[in-house]
Parts: C-alpha cells; sequence; structure tokens
C-alpha cells in the first residue's frame, strides 16, 4: 500500500485585487482608467481616490472582514468603492439599482453592513434601510439630485483624505471580497461568496479564454450594472491597465453607445442577448465605425439562432458567448469567435452555448448524481477553481447547492460526443404535460424562426386535467400583424403536437430584469396580474387572444 504523505498546512497568502491599481497607477500612471461622460480618471489619480475613500471608511470602523453596502447606478464613485472595500480587506457588497426599499433591506440584513454608501437618487432606500436596520452609517454617492440631509457625501471624504497611502490589506485566497446577491429565481436572493484567490483566478480566466491578447491600448464600453457581471469585466481591464467608458446614463441608448465605440476605438463589450439585440437591431449600428470591436462578449442566457446571425452580419466575427452563473462567476463554457461560424459563414453547431473553460470539468448528472452519456439530457453540474466559496450564513441553500462535491447549476442540458454544452433550460423551467417532460427552449427556438416574432417565453401553468400546459407569450416586429391561429398553422409540423403550447399571447414587450434578462417568474408574474391564461385548457387549440 502506497503512503500518503501529509502536506503541511500554511497560510495561502494571495494577491489582494486592488494590487492591480497598485500595479497600473506604478506602472501606467497617465493612461486612462475610467471615462464617464464628460469626466476621465487616469490611473494614478484613480489610485489615489481609492486609498482616500479606504482611509475614510477605516476611520468609521470598515476593515478586514467587515461588509459595505452599495446601492447606486453605474458611476465612478461605485466603481471605486469596490476597489476601496478590496483595499481594506472588507468585503464589496453592491446591489442591483432597480431593487426596491424592501429587497434591500433583505440584503442588508443578511450582509450585516454597517455603513451604506448610497446613491443620492434613492433616498427612500436609504431611509427604509435605516429603519430597518438602526444604526446603520449612510454616505452619498453622488448621482443627479444633490445630497437630501448632513450626511457625508463620498466626494467629500475623499477631497478630506486625498495624499493619504493606504496600502493594500494582507488577504488569504479564501478571504471574502464580494457578496454576490443571486437573482433569486426561486425564493429570497441569497448572497454568494466571492473569494481573493478565486476571483484572481477567474479573470485570469476570463482574459484567456474571452479576451486574449488585453492589453492597456484597450477598452471596454459598460452597458450593464456594475453591480453584477459588468463589475467582474471591468476587473479583467483593470488587470491589463485598459480604459473602462461607462454609459452617460443607466438608459440604453444604441446611438449613444455606438457614438461612444467609435469615440474611443472600444476593443470589448459584454453585454447580454436581449441588449445585443436591441443594439444590432437599432440602426445606429449602420452609422458609426464600429470595426475597433474584437470582442463582444455576452452571457446571461443563451442567443437563439436567429439572433446570433443577425449579430453577426452586423458586426462580423466578433461575438464571444460563455456560459456561467454567478456562483461561478461566469466560468463554465466558452464559445470564441472561431467557433461562431463555419467555413461557409453559418452558424456552426446552432445552440451550444460552448466547451468546458480552461480548468473547470463540466458533467451532466442525473437526479441520483450520475453522470449522464453524451446526448443525454440532466442537471449541468461543475467543479474548478472559479466556484464559488458557497452561499453566506446559508447551510440549507448550500446543502441543496453541492453534491458530491460537484456545484449544482439547476441548469438542464446535455453535452455532445465533442464536449460541447447544450442548454435546454432551467431545471425549475421544465415543466411535464400529460406525462412527458417539455422544454420550453426548444420551442421557443422553434416560433423565433418565424418572421414576423421579436421576442417569446415558453413556460408552465398548473392545469387540472394534464397537470402543466404550455403557455407561450409573444412579441411581435413592428409593423406585422401575426396572430394566434396563423402562428399555431405555422408551427404545425415544426413542433410536436404534445409540445404545442396550449395558449398563446401577444405582448408589447416581455419584462426584464435590472440586468436585462427575460427571468420566466416575472412573466409568471405578469401572467398572473393580468389573469391569464382566461380559459381552461383543452386539447383543441385555444381561441385567439391578444393580451
Amino acid at each position: 500500500m502506497s503512503q500518503v504523505v501529509p502536506l503541511p498546512v500554511t497560510p495561502r497568502r494571495a494577491m489582494n485585487l486592488a494590487h492591480w491599481l497598485t500595479q497600473n497607477a506604478r506602472r501606467l500612471p497617465e493612461r486612462t482608467a475610467l471615462v464617464w461622460g464628460d469626466e476621465l480618471w487616469r490611473w494614478r489619480e484613480l489610485d489615489a481616490r481609492v486609498s482616500a475613500l479606504a482611509a475614510a471608511l477605516a476611520a468609521r470602523g470598515v476593515g478586514p472582514g467587515s461588509t459595505l453596502l452599495v446601492h447606486s447606478r453605474n458611476s465612478n464613485e461605485m466603481f471605486e468603492s469596490m476597489f476601496a472595500a478590496f483595499r481594506l480587506g472588507a468585503v464589496w457588497v453592491p446591489t442591483n439599482f432597480r431593487a426596491v426599499p424592501s429587497e434591500l433591506v433583505h440584503m442588508a440584513s443578511v450582509a450585516r453592513s454597517r455603513v451604506f454608501l448610497c446613491q443620492t437618487d434613492f433616498v427612500d432606500h436609504a431611509r427604509t434601510v435605516c429603519e430597518a436596520v438602526p444604526g446603520t452609517d449612510v454616505l452619498w454617492l453622488r448621482g443627479s439630485a444633490a445630497a437630501p440631509d448632513e450626511k457625508p457625501t463620498v466626494s467629500q471624504l475623499i477631497g478630506q483624505h486625498l495624499g493619504t497611502d493606504f496600502p493594500n490589506a494582507a488577504v488569504e485566497a479564501g478571504t471574502p471580497c464580494w457578496f454576490l446577491f443571486t437573482s433569486g429565481t426561486t425564493g429570497k436572493p441569497k448572497a454568494a461568496v466571492l473569494t481573493h484567490g478565486q476571483l484572481a483566478c477567474v479573470v485570469t480566466n476570463h482574459l484567456a479564454d474571452l479576451l486574449p491578447g488585453t492589453s492597456c491600448e484597450d477598452g471596454a464600453l459598460v452597458v450593464a450594472p456594475l453591480s453584477h457581471g459588468a463589475g467582474l469585466h471591468q476587473l479583467i481591464l483593470a488587470a491589463r491597465g485598459a480604459r473602462t467608458v461607462l454609459m452617460p446614463s443607466d438608459k440604453l441608448e444604441p446611438a449613444q453607445a455606438f457614438a461612444l465605440i467609435e469615440q474611443h476605438r472600444l476593443s470589448s463589450l459584454f453585454t447580454v442577448p436581449t441588449i445585443l439585440k436591441i443594439l444590432v437591431e437599432d440602426p445606429a449600428v449602420d452609422q458609426h465605425d464600429h470595426s475597433s470591436l474584437r470582442h463582444v462578449v455576452y452571457a446571461g442566457a443563451p442567443m437563439y439562432e436567429v439572433d446570433q446571425k443577425r449579430a453577426l452580419a452586423k458586426l462580423g466575427p466578433v461575438l464571444v458567448q460563455y456560459y456561467g452563473l454567478g456562483e461561478v462567476t461566469g466560468n463554465i463554457t466558452v464559445l470564441p469567435p472561431h467557433e461562431h461560424l463555419d467555413a461557409q459563414g453559418q452558424v456552426a453547431r446552432a445552440g451550444t452555448c460552448g466547451f468546458e473553460r480552461t480548468g473547470m470539468q463540466v458533467s451532466i448528472q442525473d437526479d441520483a448524481g450520475n453522470e449522464l452519456p453524451a446526448g443525454e439530457t440532466g442537471e449541468v453540474c461543475v467543479i474548478g477553481p472559479a466556484v464559488f466559496a458557497g452561499y453566506y450564513d446559508n447551510p440549507e441553500a448550500n446543502a441543496k447547492a453541492f453534491r458530491n462535491g460537484w456545484f449544482r447549476t439547476g441548469d438542464i442540458g446535455h453535452m455532445d460526443a465533442q464536449g460541447y454544452l447544450y442548454l435546454t433550460g432551467r431545471a425549475s423551467d421544465m415543466y411535464i404535460s400529460g406525462g412527458s417532460n417539455i422544454y420550453p427552449r426548444e420551442i421557443e427556438e422553434k416560433i423565433l424562426l418565424h418572421d414576423d416574432v421579436a421576442e417569446v417565453a415558453v413556460l408552465g401553468v398548473p392545469d387540472a386535467q394534464w397537470g402543466e400546459i404550455g403557455v407561450a407569450v409573444c412579441v411581435r416586429r413592428p409593423g406585422t400583424q401575426l396572430d394566434e391561429p396563423a402562428l399555431r398553422q405555422w408551427l404545425d409540423g415544426r413542433v410536436a403536437r404534445y409540445k404545442m403550447p396550449k395558449h398563446i399571447y401577444f405582448w408589447e414587450a416581455l419584462p426584464q430584469s435590472g440586468y436585462g434578462k427575460v427571468p420566466k417568474r416575472l412573466v409568471r408574474d405578469e401572467l398572473a396580474r393580468r389573469g391569464l391564461p382566461q380559459a381552461a385548457a383543452s386539447a383543441a387549440p385555444a381561441a385567439p387572444t391578444t393580451a
């Protein structure tokens, strides 16, 4: 029997992620770091401002292990708050600025933050948090409104401490640095714990698999909230000393976005399929020079084939798809630009979200945790250094999320013999009608092939006869008059009868989350608000309905 050699147990010191600012201030002091509207900050200025904010927060009791709650639209001060938290060895706790006050109270209670950085546009949020958590120290981040009271502003505090040389705190690989609240597909949002060591690995992986060749000459446009995936992508830029350009406001203006890409010669863009669809369908895509773009990274949901084709036609072979949850910080699969098109210029491997990321392993498993062979559908499970440390103070959620060391994504899909992953949907999206498993994405792909359909969401709803029935909610393309009978006739022969939605509705728009996604829970909530489905389902097609 071979002898197991014991390893010495020593603390694993890790680089503090704020060291990237330190490096850039030394090596690239006059290079542009951040642009927002008419304002610009160089790396030496940004590093100095982060040190000043760290010193101000330290004076208010924020230190290693503290949590820093931040509620703000994208701004320079929100960007600086991330690095200030890292520099202190504290935990950055950003929230989606579209969250309502009650949701913020839940996040504040989970994170147990004593200091709350709140943009001046969200006074009601600050008031609600302070009432629920007495003693909360509110500091105002700059916004479109003036500070509502005498509480300090972050601008004032930075001004008071400029010139302070604040060192990066010593951290270990497992030191938490970011609580990333999940979108709460089921139940209340949970705080996924991201660490310095994990994120250093994630950023390295993103540079290798998503943005190869990125240097200080590059730059990216931010069209999504920094509180989630966009914040991570700005860490990637910081690691290379590249510049970040924020949209002047949180309203998506395609013409403005393409003008900024042209003006700053930006090389990358991170977004989600719904936003990318809006950008490439706007006339502005043909009115500005976007030839500087090398990587248009999209994630958050699979992109339908018809939308992929349109984006490739408008932008060229620059699309990079990745798949990954917040808990794995985007690191599960990648589909690079050269894998989007085949030799004939057609979409290659339609429906795939790519192959395993460097250092990550994917397994398709059944309900008992057994690995399934190629082609069989099951739950997507993953292991590797990008997997998060777990949910903060939530042992029940952790017990459900991990099985035999594998993180269970809750997504359903299969892998082909070459290792390419195809997602069918969320486990919670699948519904059972008449004893048959039905995966909405398969039906959505078919419906979107109709020229008059711009968007669609398919989901299952309870039914006394069949257990569940399918409901499709469609958005017509402008100027078209498609109705339910015409769509049903078109789908006949393209979708098996047992998979055919029993109800089809046409809405002006689908509800979106704060990150530009279309969660099925929001569609379900809107159906309930409208009192739909309106009639009991039967085996026969339902009457035409526009709601």
